[in-house]
């Protein structure tokens, strides 16, 4: 099969694009024909070796997928031949990445393609549909009515918390680089939107304050490398939640006091953590989202299997540089 791989951890110029065997499907596990796969921050981890892993060599990187089922091994019975399928986590904790025609892939980690929803779309909002869901449901567990202001909301997560908040009935604000990125925030269903680079947030919500009997947000979703926990206490309501999914080198002040006067509670999480259940629940909210167009997971650019190391190193300038030249995922197609 073709793939795209690394034979050592490395650059993204690690990455070649050339023949490997196609797995066949252990115990518990699908087949699967990998239609379109997408990049995701963790693949650069990972495959840069910023996030050790033991992983199989060559490794092929690649955490979401999204194809059809082409062969079922013994045991595994939620799927037969033919089935669409979705899923992520893939590339991680000793399992194979999805960068590539076929993969491997746990029964448990699969779930139905819902009719009207293409192969792009389904493995964009992978991991980070999961991951929004993860933090909204079980972390800060969003009520509907409940106010949620998203630090970043033109990327891949923060369009999917955006959306999902929504549907879930909240009212939303959030942040973006470029008029662009304000209106596409806008276009998914937030209330506010602030532009970083030309406002303070925090001197836009004093504002906010003064004008109306608004005692802040409820949750806050930070999705930068450097979190600024005064504004973040600053803007939260009393007993608001602040959900933290970025920063992995980050070394931030807290207020204390404020923090705990407040009685403010913070939710870190990495959505590779969680349970087989966990993400299946998560899947099926999803795949109802998905389904009904209130769920329309952010595609930025569209690439080949041969463009593997291009897409991982435009991933790693926007993640690790800050280049803000990304709105969206970029999916390979396989």
């Amino acid at each position: 099969m073709k793939a795209a791989y690394v034979e050592q951890v490395g650059p993204p110029e690690s990455i070649v694009v050339g023949e490997l065997p196609t797995p066949t499907p252990a115990r518990g596990e699908v087949l699967v024909r990998v239609r379109a796969s997408a990049v995701n921050p963790v693949d650069c981890y990972v495959r840069g070796g910023a996030v050790v892993m033991d992983n199989p060599l060559p490794f092929i990187p690649g955490c979401d997928l999204a194809g059809e089922v082409e062969a079922v091994g013994d045991g595994a019975t939620r799927f037969k031949r033919g089935d669409r399928v979705w899923g992520s986590n893939q590339g991680l904790l000793g399992r194979q990445g999805t960068l590539a025609e076929y993969a491997a892939v746990g029964e448990e980690w699969l779930y139905p393609t819902p009719d009207g929803v293409d192969d792009k779309a389904a493995a964009a909002g992978a991991l980070v549909g999961i991951t929004a869901h993860l933090g909204l449901v079980r972390e800060a567990k969003l009520q509907p009515g409940e106010k949620l202001f998203v630090n970043g909301g033109s990327g891949g997560v923060g369009t999917a918390v955006i959306q999902i908040a929504g549907a879930m009935g909240a009212k939303i604000g959030a942040t973006a680089g470029s008029e662009e990125k304000m209106q596409r925030c806008r276009g998914i269903g937030a209330d506010i939107v602030i532009n970083y680079k030309t406002h303070s947030v925090r001197d836009v919500m004093e504002r906010q304050r003064e004008r109306i009997d608004w005692p802040g947000w409820d949750v806050w979703w930070e999705t930068t490398r450097e979190p600024d926990f005064d504004t973040i206490v600053a803007c939260l309501a009393g007993r608001g939640r602040a959900v933290i999914m970025a920063g992995r080198d980050a070394r931030p002040e807290l207020p204390l006091g404020a923090f705990y006067v407040k009685g403010c509670s913070l939710h870190g999480f990495a959505m590779f953590n969680a349970t087989p259940d966990e993400q299946r629940a998560a899947a099926e909210d999803l795949n109802r989202w998905l389904a009904s167009g209130a769920y329309k997971p952010a595609i930025d650019r569209v690439v080949p299997l041969d463009q593997a190391a291009a897409a991982h190193k435009l991933q790693e300038e926007n993640t690790l540089g800050q280049a803000g030249t990304l709105a969206g995922k970029i999916v390979v197609e396989c």
